[in-house]
């Protein structure tokens, strides 16, 4: 797939996306990774397991969301993409709150 030329708001306005989406459950955390990959950086697989220096297969697992990675695993991953593992409440009702607070801050 070919690079998307995304001005710095757009791929920060699709970021927020994709991650409220994710706390809302409605994505998950491989797909989220694979959007990005893709739509961000525009490279292939093969590319960004290089890039981050994993196999393709195991790129391939995470996107799939079968693998059982460790965090220093999925930061290694997240890193050229701006990203962190962190914590998240595993309640519902509190992301949304989250959510919720983080909207009328900006």
């Amino acid at each position: 797939m070919k690079r998307k030329d995304l001005s710095s708001i757009e791929r920060e306005a699709l970021l927020m996306e994709l991650l409220t989406r994710l706390l809302r459950e409605e994505i998950s955390s491989g797909q989220v990774l694979r959007q990005l990959r893709r739509d961000v950086l525009g490279m292939s697989q093969t590319q960004y397991a290089e890039l981050v220096g994993i196999s393709r297969r195991s790129l391939s697992d995470l996107e799939a969301d079968k693998a059982s990675p460790t965090l220093a695993l999925l930061n290694q991953v997240l890193r050229p993409l701006g990203l962190q593992t962190g914590l998240v409440p595993r309640n519902r009702g509190l992301r949304e709150r989250l959510l919720t607070v983080d909207k009328s801050s900006t």
